[in-house]
């Protein structure tokens, strides 16, 4: 028999605890991506993993806004965000503060996503691009490896909130944090 738990059982972090908590070494940059929906629902995501930081790039709209709160029920707030006009000037940033670079893209000498071997000790910022265009071929470029989620039915692409949750799952479980 399985009772259903209720949210007061779950033991989540508060606010608080979160800020001070250890994040897995991640990062996620969003490029371009137009819909508030699913930026809220990358910082949900984001929380849910304990993501570092969420990076928001050209297009994105920034929290506060009604749209983003309501995927991501206040992760907006507990997860750290910064905002950059330019993808590119956020990659460069990221690059010196060690991180590697990870698209998440289809192209050519892609690792598929359960193959990929990250490292512990080493910090990944993760991209994920517009969701008509992807991440732009300059982000592609400056990339220290492209990641591909393996997909076998007619469509070409997975939404970006499915893609966000599915690749940080991927990571979580090999940096041995799930």
């Amino acid at each position: 028999m399985y009772r259903k738990l209720r949210n007061d059982e779950l033991n989540r972090l508060s606010a608080l605890e979160f800020k001070s908590a250890e994040k897995l070494p991640v990062a996620v940059v969003l490029d371009n991506v137009r819909s508030q929906h699913n930026i809220g629902s990358a910082f949900r995501t984001a929380d849910s993993f304990l993501i570092e930081k969420v990076y928001l790039c050209g297009i994105c709209a920034v929290p506060p806004t009604p749209e983003i709160h309501k995927s991501a029920l206040g992760a907006e707030f507990s997860v750290e965000w910064e905002y950059f006009g330019k993808t590119s000037d956020a990659v460069t940033e990221l690059k010196e503060k060690g991180y590697k670079i990870v698209s998440v893209e289809q192209s050519e000498n892609s690792t598929w996503l359960q193959d990929i071997a990250p490292e512990n000790g080493c910090k990944y910022a993760l991209i994920f691009g517009n969701e008509v265009k992807g991440v732009q071929q300059e982000i592609v470029d400056m990339s220290d490896e492209v990641v591909e989620i393996p997909q076998y039915g007619t469509k070409h692409s997975l939404n970006i909130s499915v893609s966000v949750g599915v690749v940080l799952w991927e990571y979580a479980k090999k940096l041995k944090i799930c």
